[in-house]
C-alpha cells in the first residue's frame, strides 16, 4: 500500500480502479480491509480510496493528536497528494464522523455523501460515559476489550460466515491501544452535525442494517430528514457492518445512486 506523510503521521491507503474517484472511511478499530468488497466490485467504474485512519490499520499510531476535524484533514491532504478536487465521499459507523467534520470544512471537495451504520448527532450523557468505560478498560487490558463482534454482524452471519466474522475480529484485537483510546475521546468530543446536513446541497445515499444495535434505522432515518437531497435504503439480513453482510445489495446501490449525480 502506497503512504503519504501528514500532520505529523504516515497515512496508508489503497488505490484501485478507474473512473470517478470513490473515497471510503472504516470504522472504528478496523481499516480499510473492510471495504474489500467494495473495491472487488466496483473498481471496474470507479477510482476506490480506502486510508487507514490515524492510529489504525497500518497508519502510525501517535499518542497524542486525535479528533474528528483532525482525522478529516489527514483526508484533505491525500486527496491533495492525488490531485482530486471532488470525490464521492463514504463512511462506515465512525469513518461516516470523519466524512461529516470533512463535510462541515471542506464541502467544496465532496461531489457525493455516502453513510452507512452512523449517525450525525453528538454522543447523549450514557453514549459518553460508555466511551469513557471502555477508555479505561482498554488502557487495563489493551486491545482485546474492543474485540468484540457481536453488535457488528447479526446472528445469521455470526453462524454462516465464521470466517468473516474472525477476519474483523482479529483487525480489532490488533489495533494498538494508544489509537483506540485517541478514537474513542474524537468520538466522545465531536460535535453535532445535523446542522451541517441541513445546510447542504451534496446529494446522499444513506445506508444502514435493519438489525443495527449501535446506530439503528432511527438514526439514519435523521439524518435522511435532514437531508435536502438523500436517498435511504435500510437492509434486511445486515447489522453494523452492511456492507460486509449485503455487499451485492450494498454495491449496487451505490453504482445506482452513482449514476444519477452525472
Amino acid at each position: 500500500m502506497p503512504t503519504i506523510e501528514t500532520n505529523g503521521v504516515t497515512i496508508f491507503y489503497d488505490d484501485v480502479g478507474e473512473g470517478p474517484a470513490l473515497v471510503l472511511l472504516h470504522g472504528f478499530t478496523l481499516s480499510s480491509a473492510m471495504w474489500r468488497p467494495q473495491q472487488d466490485a466496483l473498481r471496474d467504474q470507479f477510482r476506490v480510496i480506502t486510508p487507514d485512519l490515524r492510529g489504525m490499520g497500518q497508519s502510525s499510531v501517535p499518542t497524542m493528536g486525535y479528533s474528528m476535524e483532525l482525522y478529516a484533514s489527514d483526508i484533505v491532504a491525500l486527496l491533495d497528494h492525488l490531485k482530486l478536487e471532488q470525490v464521492i465521499l463514504g463512511g462506515m459507523s465512525m469513518g461516516g464522523y470523519v466524512a461529516l467534520a470533512l463535510l462541515r470544512r471542506f464541502a467544496g471537495r465532496v461531489r457525493g455523501l455516502i453513510l452507512i451504520d452512523t449517525q450525525a448527532e453528538a454522543d447523549d450523557h450514557v453514549t459518553r460515559s460508555k466511551r469513557s468505560a471502555l477508555i479505561d478498560r482498554v488502557r487495563a487490558v489493551g486491545s482485546e476489550a474492543i474485540a468484540d463482534t457481536s453488535k457488528m454482524f447479526n446472528e445469521q452471519t455470526h453462524r454462516e460466515r465464521p470466517e468473516l466474522v474472525e477476519q474483523m475480529r482479529a483487525i480489532m484485537a490488533h489495533t494498538v491501544p494508544d489509537g483506540i483510546v485517541g478514537a474513542v475521546t474524537a468520538m466522545v468530543e465531536r460535535p453535532d452535525a445535523m446542522e451541517v446536513l441541513r445546510n447542504t446541497t451534496i446529494p446522499a445515499l444513506i445506508i444502514v442494517g435493519r438489525d443495527d444495535p449501535l446506530t439503528p434505522p432511527s438514526d439514519a432515518e435523521a439524518m435522511w430528514e435532514a437531508l435536502p437531497y438523500a436517498q435511504l435504503l435500510v437492509l434486511d439480513g445486515a447489522a453494523h457492518a452492511a456492507n460486509l453482510e449485503q455487499p451485492d445489495v450494498v454495491n449496487q446501490a451505490i453504482r445506482d445512486w452513482a449514476a444519477k449525480l452525472a
